[in-house]
């Protein structure tokens, strides 16, 4: 006779195997599986003590350590292991990096982003895992704010885009996926609308600002099946995001219907006594975090005591915690804990991680990230387009043979781990420019390397060295940008300036006259100085991942041809800011009464080493239902001597609106490959709910009237050519 309690029978529908656990449960262990802690700490107290549902920051036999030890407890719930897996693998030695989320935007290529989480996936349930926080769909707006890298940029449609690829990726074939781990759509919402880009500062955002711009790719995630969400760690109109019970549960979970779970950024729950201080202990957080419809509660031990006390006195009652728990177990049964806890194999780690097939894609990923911002014909250096035989190239900047700043944030090194398997990513399994220069670099040319200067210090003694360095060569590759130490949460800046002794190595190498690639590695968009902004070539690969420096290497030697478009604008001043591309319509003027207000390098921008020509634009629907679709063709060339990649960017304008709304707004986009001299009609098809605003009322709705479409190769107006047609 079997007497396993029914919750154990596989067999059982989710709901009776929920409600069957459920009346086993003391209060206390309710309220342990609400709670994620940190794996870094006392993970006794943490399992032992306050039965804990989640653990984040642990892996390999670390994590095999807590999953059985979850199991031993007297019902065996099993915990849920959770970790940062970013842009790759982050915290697990030798894992694959890929470039961070901002450089690979620029690819613009969703399947591209679908594989790249299909491996982060795969190598982090080898080592236990079953859920990554990731991706960013935060919308970015003002450039100081130090988590800018980990956006895809400035544009709500194409987050929602990319975001949605990367959640497929991640999530794989469902929850029963052997190599899927839940994905996390985050920060939910509006936590990078900063002041003074502070991070986690009050957002100044009405509903219908947010409606309009940052819950689109929100919306998106949750109606496509993403189970997980995480709460941003700012205030909007005074009111914390993880107290927002309006944004949290009619939004969220009733108006969009999202079934997964909603998890607190670090401490949240704790900030609104310590930071925000509108709870005045833990009691009255934990019945404001339970009330507003968060579901487990990171990094708080608080929570515990402060939950068990809410439900002493009366501000919480103990059914509230059982529907809240509810969700926590239903998402565990579901993805299969109870029969398949999620140990960590030696097999499959030994088989994946970092395996070849994994650094090929990583190499894919690179070459597309890249974006040529500027070339006067001095790209390539090498082959059939080169002036002359190269004899020396000198490789100057601190971030040429930096693997830190190669990597960027949210990487072993970064500072957010310090367990794991090793304290950095092996060197070896890091190609950095230095690296891919001397690799690829013609027979008989000498490749001389010299840092220069610091990221951090001022210190300008290493210049003149350099100098000479670039005095003797034919070209020179200046590798300049960020550090770890300028970039990330908490690490605002208050200026976008090269920092250390980049812009007086900068002047000094633009002195000798020698011909110029600066290659910029860092996390998100800088104000460069004249002498950077006057180099005969800018390559711009933010944070390129592993095989960064092989893909600058071959895009500099011209074995690829760059592809890459910005997902963000550059500003010439940090004063520009912000400076995106899909501002509202009305101001007076268009330029400051000292600066221009048009960008460095704008939205969509990207050069090839061919050239593309747009021509016969045609509206297929002058007129079109506000149920119908909109179709546009366009014909693109390639007039220039090799094959390329275009991205082909459409944007609609709405000429007469019942609220403000933006200029232009990017509907779709094609990646088109030409070979030299070919032709292509490129079609749009356009379904009209796409072209929708938020009213007055906060109503998203089509309003019918005159439309403008622009199609083109970057957001800049002459670079698009447009048309119009109508909506009825």
């Amino acid at each position: 006779m079997n007497d396993a309690p029914l919750y154990k029978d596989a067999k059982q529908p989710v709901g009776k195997r929920v409600e069957d656990l459920l009346r086993r449960m003391t209060l206390d262990e309710k309220v342990g599986q609400l709670m994620q802690l940190d794996a870094q700490g006392d993970l006794e107290d943490a399992i032992g003590r306050m039965k804990v549902g989640s653990l984040l920051h642990c892996n390999g036999k670390d994590a095999d350590t807590a999953i059985r030890r979850a199991l031993d407890a007297r019902l065996g719930i099993p915990v849920l292991m959770a970790d940062d897996g970013i842009h790759g693998h982050s915290f697990w030695a030798g894992a694959t990096i890929f470039p961070t989320q901002l450089a690979m935007a620029c690819t613009w290529d969703t399947g591209l982003l679908e594989q790249v989480a299909r491996v982060t996936a795969a190598e982090m349930r080898a080592t236990g895992l079953k859920w990554t926080f990731s991706p960013v769909l935060c919308l970015t707006r003002d450039l100081r704010w130090g988590r800018v890298g980990e956006t895809f940029g400035e544009d709500p449609y194409l987050i929602g885009e990319l975001a949605c690829a990367m959640i497929k990726g991640y999530q794989g074939k469902g929850l029963d996926d052997p190599d899927a781990v839940l994905a996390t759509a985050k920060h939910y919402a509006g936590y990078s609308e900063t002041l003074g880009g502070r991070d986690a500062s009050e957002a100044n955002i009405s509903r219908r600002y947010l409606r309009s711009y940052f819950l689109p790719p929100f919306e998106r995630a949750a109606r496509s099946g993403c189970m997980a969400f995480m709460t941003g760690y700012q205030s909007m109109d005074g009111i914390p995001a993880t107290a927002n019970r309006w944004l949290l549960t009619e939004v969220l979970k009733e108006e969009w219907g999202f079934e997964g779970i909603l998890v607190t950024d670090w401490n949240n729950v704790g900030n609104l006594v310590l930071d925000q201080k509108v709870c005045k202990d833990m009691a009255e957080a934990a019945t404001v975090a339970v009330r507003s419809g968060n579901d487990l509660m990171m990094a708080t031990p608080q929570f515990y005591e402060g939950a068990l006390e809410a439900v002493r006195r009366g501000l919480l009652a103990e059914a509230e915690i059982d529907a809240v728990v509810r969700r926590v177990l239903s998402l565990k049964f579901s993805l299969g804990l109870f029969e398949d806890p999620g140990y960590s194999s030696e097999q499959r780690i030994q088989e994946i991680i970092g395996c070849a097939a994994h650094r090929d894609l990583n190499l894919e990923v690179a070459r597309a990230s890249l974006v040529l911002l500027k070339n006067d014909g001095v790209l390539p250096l090498a082959g059939a387009a080169a002036s002359r035989p190269l004899r020396r190239i000198a490789v100057i900047g601190p971030n040429a043979d930096d693997t830190i700043a190669q990597l960027g944030d949210w990487s072993l090194g970064s500072g957010q781990m310090s367990g794991g398997n090793g304290p950095q990513h092996p060197r070896s399994s890091i190609v950095t420019i230095v690296d891919g220069i001397r690799e690829l670099a013609p027979p008989g040319c000498e490749v001389v390397y010299a840092a220069g200067c610091s990221v951090l210090s001022e210190d300008e003694s290493d210049i003149p060295a350099a100098v000479e360095l670039a005095r003797g060569a034919d070209a020179v590759v200046l590798v300049l940008g960020d550090r770890i130490e300028l970039i990330g949460e908490t690490k605002s800046t208050a200026t976008l300036e090269l920092m250390g002794g980049q812009r007086a190595l900068s002047d000094a190498i633009a002195s000798t006259c020698v011909p110029t690639v600066v290659v910029l590695v860092n996390s998100k968009p800088l104000v460069l100085p004249r002498s950077a902004l006057g180099a005969a070539a800018i390559l711009e690969a933010f944070n390129p991942g592993m095989m960064g420096g092989r893909a600058v290497a071959e895009a500099v030697f011209g074995k690829i041809n760059p592809s890459g478009k910005l997902t963000i604008s550059f500003p010439y001043h940090v004063g520009q800011q912000p400076i995106f591309y899909n501002q509202a319509r009305g101001q007076h003027g268009n330029r400051y009464a000292d600066l221009t207000q048009e960008p460095a390098f704008a939205f969509g921008f990207g050069l090839s080493y061919t050239r593309f020509t747009y021509g016969d634009l045609q509206v297929l629907t002058p007129s079109v239902e506000r149920g119908g679709t909109a179709s546009f063709e366009v014909t693109i060339t390639n007039a220039g001597g090799r094959e390329g990649v275009e991205i082909v960017q459409l944007y609609i304008e709405d000429l007469v609106t019942s609220s403000t709304w933006a200029q232009k707004e990017l509907k779709a986009f094609h990646r088109v490959s030409l070979a030299a001299g070919e032709a292509r009609k490129v079609r749009f098809d356009v379904p009209v709910s796409e072209l929708s605003l938020v009213d007055a009322e906060g109503r998203r709705v089509v309003e019918p009237g005159d439309f403008r479409v622009h199609i083109g190769s970057s957001s800049r107006p002459q670079d698009l050519l447009s048309a119009g047609f109508a909506v009825a």
